[in-house]
């Protein structure tokens, strides 16, 4: 028993001894903080400020001051204000005297240069590098002290002012007595030329240039002017190059003339023609595309570009190309329309809006890999299990150890002992991947023991998120080998996320959503969110004139009330039909086509054509919208999840809850990209994935990605809510959008009622509305509206009069309404006993 309680007394020694390192950690992480870096940042802003204003005032007060007994540093200190002229006081004569008589002379000044620039860096502001600016600065200082004390200072001078300071005076004095004057002199230029090649990268270009110029005005001039007119044969040439041009002129209202010409013709006879009358505006085209147009398309692309607008009446213009026999070869080939035009300014978040979050410490030892593979060996070997190698690949959060077993071992006897490694190495828990796809190998993914923090500033700022040409890439963090995981929204094309409370699903959707923002244009990208919990989202309304779609008369962008979130999905799904329709209109199959074909201008606006943006419908907590809703949501999303891929519409959910009743059948199907954290059964790992894992991970932004037949273990990417929030108002603080994107207007069945119906007053379509029901057998308000081009509000007062009528019957939610009409026959015997 004394034994034991002795140990037990021991044991705190050791804890004091091992909180040591703490206290310098402490130390190092205050010298790292933010809160450091501001204050010296601040320190170093003010001494430059400090210090321009002594050298300024040294120049007209130190020879004054320097007239004086010799003033030691602490004479400065201690004796009377009165004594010194100086504005910066006795400190700033004394480091006046010291930088500048003492030093370098005027050169000094980069000295004020190099603080400034160590303040900007340690206030955050990264695009002046500090160390290439001190390295120029010394470089500089150097050259020009040496240059000022050569040129302008004699040693016989007695001034009290060195232009170039002592060391200028010294060195410059070294040089002439080697090398002379003239040759200290060359020596000086040979170097400024070199520093100008060194320190700007467009001297030698801006060099060339300015000599080039010098060596054409010299070949004219000798040349004399008589050589400089063309011969007969020149004009003959120039003549002939002119005639072959297409012109079609185009006279405007204010009598002034745009000249398109044929874009195959040479562009100098284009412009020699400009040359010789001053009333013809060449437009000078690109090359020629190989497109079929109509001739309407064509006239409409030639009017309707809005940087060159022709004033008069359209109709005129139009005629007027007609009968200057304007045809497929004559037709100017417009500039591309810029969707990104109305917002010309926008900027795109910077990295710096992120935090760099840095954990600490967080690198696996060599001792901890060590010691974890002694266990895993000595585990296996208590089982007779022999391997033949094994290596470690470190993660941020997780090691993984890939194991070679001896020939004759069986795959599912290392599987089995997942529990056992577990217990052995003591770790929260293990995963382990047998075979790994691919490799040949066998996994054990073995938490560390002091996990990094992946931030979201460095993901961003990764070159491979930098350089992608993906059309919506997607950063969700870093693997296991410490790599980017990026992926392509529009390859996936919709995303599950699911995972307990507290796990990272709401970092997650932020990764997503800060992803998106920080590569797309507010022409290119649209998100709808849909928030029931009300506080997740909220942090994006501020974008609803940059980023958000809402229905039409809807105050809030974030759609929180369960009706309007069923009336949202349902413009959503007609929004979806429309892009449809117009795709099929421009013989494309796809959003990318058609947008290519919207841009290259051949297709016409005035037919209904427009650009069309990608929409992310983002839906939080989905399984409170499952409980309350049911089918009327699941429905519209299966659909959406379904179809919507090609024509740009991809949707993001996620859940804390995965269990059947919430993630079905039809959800699993139409979303093949899932998105597990940590789970608390293997029965959840299964509803979410197919497969266990999800319930073996660390928490804390660990993940498992599914997409395909292919898994891969992620550690999110760390975004907080105050980084959010400066990306969001770095956005909103720039020009936006006079409202948020409008999605087609949609009203709920059950709220457009059937009410008191007037059959007396019915609707013009009422008839042709009843035969297309009845010959299609299907009662949908959408239907009617897509087939008559109608409102939706017209399109509910029309089904409200079939129902009054008895052609359909009663409202079933999304559901169709049921035809009780069975052949067209009952249905003129009906309308013919309304007249």
């Amino acid at each position: 028993m004394a034994k034991k309680i002795t140990k037990a007394v021991k044991a705190p020694k050791k804890a004091t001894k091992a909180s040591k390192p703490g206290k310098v950690g402490g130390i190092i992480h205050f010298f790292k903080s933010n809160q450091f870096k501001y204050s010296l940042g601040l320190f170093l802003m003010i001494l430059s400020g400090y210090l321009t204003v002594a050298f300024v005032s040294y120049i007209f007060s130190g020879a004054v001051d320097q007239s004086r007994a010799t003033m030691s540093l602490m004479d400065v200190v201690l004796g009377e204000r009165g004594k010194v002229h100086n504005m910066a006081g006795g400190i700033g004569a004394f480091l006046s005297e010291l930088f500048i008589t003492d030093g370098f002379g005027f050169s000094s000044f980069f000295f004020v240069v190099i603080f400034i620039v160590a303040a900007l860096n340690l206030f955050g502001y990264r695009k002046i590098k500090f160390l290439k600016v001190f390295l120029f600065s010394i470089v500089w200082m150097l050259w020009t002290s040496i240059t000022l004390g050569l040129a302008l200072t004699s040693p016989d001078d007695k001034q009290f002012l060195n232009f170039g300071g002592n060391y200028g005076l010294i060195i410059s004095g070294s040089l002439s007595s080697l090398l002379g004057i003239i040759g200290a002199s060359l020596i000086l230029a040979f170097l400024l030329f070199v520093l100008l090649i060194v320190t700007f990268n467009q001297f030698i270009p801006w060099l060339t240039r300015i000599l080039t110029k010098k060596e054409e005005l010299a070949v004219v001039t000798d040349q004399g002017m008589e050589n400089l007119s063309l011969d007969a044969e020149s004009e003959a040439t120039m003549q002939k190059e002119v005639e072959d041009l297409t012109i079609s002129k185009v006279i405007t209202e204010d009598n002034k003339i745009e000249a398109i010409f044929n874009p195959d013709a040479p562009e100098d006879a284009a412009m020699d023609m400009a040359d010789d009358d001053d009333d013809f505006e060449i437009e000078n085209t690109l090359s020629q595309k190989d497109v079929e147009m109509s001739i309407e398309d064509q006239i409409f692309s030639s009017v309707a570009k809005p940087q060159k607008a022709v004033k008069g009446d359209p109709e005129m213009h139009i005629t007027k190309i007609v009968e200057e026999g304007l045809d497929d070869h004559s037709m100017p080939v417009m500039e591309d329309y810029d969707p990104k035009l109305d917002l010309s300014g926008y900027k795109y978040p910077t990295p710096d809006l992120l935090d760099d979050h840095v954990s600490g410490n967080a690198e696996v030892s060599n001792e901890e890999l060590i010691t974890n593979k002694n266990k895993i060996v000595e585990t296996l070997r208590h089982y007779k299990i022999e391997i033949t190698k094994i290596r470690a690949t470190i993660g941020p959060t997780i090691t993984l150890y890939e194991i070679v077993p001896a020939p004759g071992i069986r795959i599912a006897k290392i599987k089995n002992l997942e529990d056992d490694i577990a217990l052995s190495l003591s770790a929260l828990g293990i995963r382990i991947i047998a075979p790994i796809p691919g490799r040949g190998t066998i996994g054990i993914e073995v938490p560390n023991q002091k996990p990094e923090i992946v931030s979201m500033r460095s993901i961003i700022a990764s070159k491979k998120f930098q350089e992608t040409d993906y059309e919506l890439p997607i950063a969700l963090g870093k693997t296991i080998s410490n790599e980017t995981f990026m992926v392509d929204l529009t390859k996936m094309p919709h995303i599950l996320v699911a995972g307990a409370t507290g796990q990272g699903k709401s970092v997650g959707l932020n990764a997503i959503i800060t992803s998106l923002l920080y590569k797309k244009h507010p022409s290119q990208l649209k998100f709808v969110l849909i928030d029931p919990k009300k506080v997740e989202l909220n942090l994006y309304s501020s974008l609803e004139k940059h980023f958000l779609a809402k229905m039409p008369d809807e105050e809030d962008a974030i759609i929180t009330d369960i009706q309007k979130v069923k009336n949202t999905l349902n413009s959503v799904n007609i929004e979806m039909d429309s892009r449809y329709d117009l795709l099929k209109k421009a013989h494309v199959r796809n959003i990318i086509e058609y947008n290519t074909k919207f841009i290259g201008r051949r297709l016409n606006p005035e037919k209904g054509h427009r650009f069309l943006p990608y929409i992310v419908v983002i839906i939080d907590e989905f399984a409170d919208l499952i409980m309350t809703a049911g089918k009327e949501v699941e429905l519209p999303i299966a659909r959406i999840a379904q179809l919507a891929r090609a024509v740009g519409i991809h949707m993001v959910i996620a859940t804390q809850r995965p269990s059947i009743n919430i993630i079905t059948g039809v959800i699993k199907a139409n979303f093949p990209t899932r998105i597990a954290f940590k789970v608390a059964s293997m029965i959840d790992s299964r509803t979410i994935l197919d497969t266990p894992g999800a319930n073996q991970l660390i928490g804390k932004g660990d993940m498992l990605v599914s997409s395909g037949s292919t898994m891969t273990r992620v550690q999110c990417a760390f975004v907080d809510t105050p980084e959010v929030e400066r990306i969001c108002e770095f956005i909103s603080d720039q020009k936006g959008y006079t409202t948020a994107f409008l999605l087609p207007d949609y009203v709920g069945e059950t709220e457009a009622g059937n009410g008191d119906v007037d059959l007396r007053n019915r609707d013009e379509m009422f008839d042709d509305a009843a035969r297309l029901v009845v010959s299609n057998q299907q009662g949908s308000t959408s239907m009617i509206q897509r087939k008559f081009s109608i409102g939706y509000n017209r399109a509910g007062r029309i089904m409200d009069q079939l129902e009054a009528a008895g052609v359909v019957g009663p409202s079933e939610g999304s559901k169709a309404r049921q035809v009780l009409l069975q052949d067209e026959y009952s249905l003129e015997q009906l309308l013919n006993g309304m007249k």
